[in-house]
């Protein structure tokens, strides 16, 4: 059985290629491109990895709130207008601690490796990305 690469998996090889391979190799006027091109990249990867299953946290978590199901951009746009025709739900810690765990995945995926997160998840008991 044949099992071709991963998305993510091709981009975090193209990255460590850009760091290890081409970095040293470039002119110093290029370096710094060069390691946004390798930011960029992971940051590709990660969201390709991480993010389904961010996104499914947060919709089980909305369908938690509002009683029901649905698609994930629907959902938050019912509590947005929850929120902001002043419901009940606003004040509520289960939306807080839903804003905070969104917030949360959204930072893993774009800033793993910001010293506020790492805080957050060592309070939490979570590993840290």
């Amino acid at each position: 059985m044949f099992d071709p690469p991963r998305g993510d998996a091709v981009l975090l090889a193209v990255a460590r290629w850009l760091r290890e391979t081409a970095l040293p190799a470039l002119p110093p006027a290029l370096v710094f491109q060069a390691r946004v091109a390798a930011n960029a990249v992971e940051l590709a990867a990660r969201e390709i990895a991480e993010a389904p299953a961010a996104r499914e946290r947060s919709r089980a978590r909305l369908a938690g709130l509002l009683g029901h199901d649905g698609p994930l951009d629907a959902l938050e746009t019912e509590l947005a207008s929850a929120i902001q025709e002043g419901q009940d739900l606003a004040d509520s810690p289960e939306v807080l601690e839903h804003l905070l765990a969104s917030a949360i995945d959204k930072v893993a995926i774009d800033q793993p490796s910001y010293a506020s997160l790492r805080a957050e998840m060592a309070g939490r008991g979570a590993p840290s990305p």
